[in-house]
């Protein structure tokens, strides 16, 4: 069992809440635009970091993550990237990844727009965790929180936070 904490677009921005809601999470994942080097360093110290540079990521970030990130949790077979689309509306990159070898779980960010689906045509569930820091049109800071158990994907909980405290 993993439970998991998934934000997306920081820009450089960490909630003081951040580290009471990933308590008991054993990993956090990072789909993206981290902002800085000092939000993965403190991310990092918060619990192991798993993630992807987004767009606005410098060299530094860049050099330490990757486009894309495939791996297994438990049973499940994930996918990360910044920008990837959603089911209907991928990315050319990922549609191609969903017709040879979809995962199981896709998660992207870039959007700032919380979503979670499930992309029946190729059996995946998509997350997209919107946006946990200030910078963009979003009103509400938002990031997930999952387990996953074998091949199931549960427990999944929503954490918003207003905008601008």
């Amino acid at each position: 069992m993993r439970k998991i904490g998934l934000l997306s677009d920081t820009h450089g921005y960490l909630h003081p809440e951040l580290t009471r809601i990933f308590k008991d999470c054993d990993e956090i994942w990072h789909a993206g635009d981290f902002g800085d080097i000092q939000t993965v360093d403190t991310l990092k110290e918060i619990k192991p970091l798993r993630g992807v540079y987004g767009n606005i990521d410098g060299t530094d970030i860049r050099n330490e993550f990757p486009e894309f990130l495939r791996f297994w949790c438990e049973d499940v077979d994930v996918l990360i990237t910044h920008i990837g689309g959603y089911p209907g509306n991928y990315s050319p990159a990922v549609r191609q990844i969903m017709q040879t070898k979809p995962p199981q779980l896709f998660i992207s960010g870039h959007s700032h727009i919380l979503k979670v689906i499930h992309d029946k045509k190729h059996n995946c569930l998509h997350m997209n965790p919107g946006a946990a820091g200030r910078s963009g049109f979003h009103k509400v800071l938002t990031m997930l929180r999952f387990t996953i158990v074998g091949k199931n994907i549960k427990d999944l909980e929503v954490v918003e936070f207003p905008r601008n405290p």
